[in-house]
């Protein structure tokens, strides 16, 4: 009898397409849930990745160009009041402003140096934004992807259960099927939430190391006009 409940066993089909070919439709639902917030969390990562690098690379490029000792009217008319990288941004939002201040007459106009500041942190506080934008989509799945896949291989244990009560047979070919369904939602769940954590953390330490060296060059180019104003 065990020889033949092995053989049985043996027989079953316990690919990853046959378990989910066999699953019920909630744990169906689970396992696609899984794998689309899985996919969505790569497309973030990789789309971070790329665009960190490019603004570690264009704010070293600027940061070249603005200590280069070029003068600072000129450099603005290079990049314009528009310019597309994000310490440009910055850079330009302050230089803006500066002009602004000026009266007719040349003279400035009162509190120039707090409403250039100001307006470099709106600027930098739309950059830190769009740095950050997605990641909370990988914190959401690095928290919940374990419980929903939880939620599945629960289902799913419940339904095996509930088969094996109706065949009235506990042996191997019967429980395995079954099991191995339901912990395969787990499995995606996993899947799914631990790259998501890891990639969380490490963008948003990215993230926080980007936006503190625009807030230190926001500190550097403000002192630069202080002096100015002050002269």
């Amino acid at each position: 009898m065990e020889a033949e409940t092995l053989a049985a066993a043996q027989q079953i089909d316990f690919s990853l397409l046959a378990l989910f070919a066999r699953a019920t439709l909630t744990v169906k639902l689970v396992m696609i849930l899984l794998l689309v917030a899985s996919f969505w969390s790569w497309s973030i990562i990789i789309q971070k990745i790329i665009a960190y690098r490019a603004a570690r690379a264009e704010a070293a490029r600027f940061d070249r160009a603005f200590w280069s000792g070029e003068p600072l009217d000129e450099l603005f008319e290079q990049i314009g009041p528009d310019p597309s990288g994000r310490s440009e941004k910055i850079f330009a939002a302050g230089m803006m402003e500066w002009r602004r201040s000026h009266r007719d007459d040349g003279a400035l106009i009162a509190g120039a140096h707090q409403r250039i500041d100001r307006s470099m942190d709106v600027a930098i506080a739309k950059e830190g934004e769009e740095l950050q934008k997605g990641l909370p989509v990988l914190a959401t799945v690095g928290s919940t992807a374990p419980f929903v896949g939880l939620f599945g291989t629960v289902w799913g244990i419940m339904h095996a259960f509930i088969e094996i009560a109706a065949q009235q047979n506990t042996n191997l070919a019967v429980v395995a099927p079954g099991i191995a369904e339901a912990l395969l939602a787990t499995g995606l769940g996993l899947l799914a939430a631990i790259p998501a954590v890891i990639f969380y953390n490490k963008l948003s330490s990215d993230s926080d190391h980007l936006i503190a060296g625009y807030e230190a060059f926001a500190d550097e180019f403000s002192t630069i006009l202080s002096r100015q104003l002050d002269s």
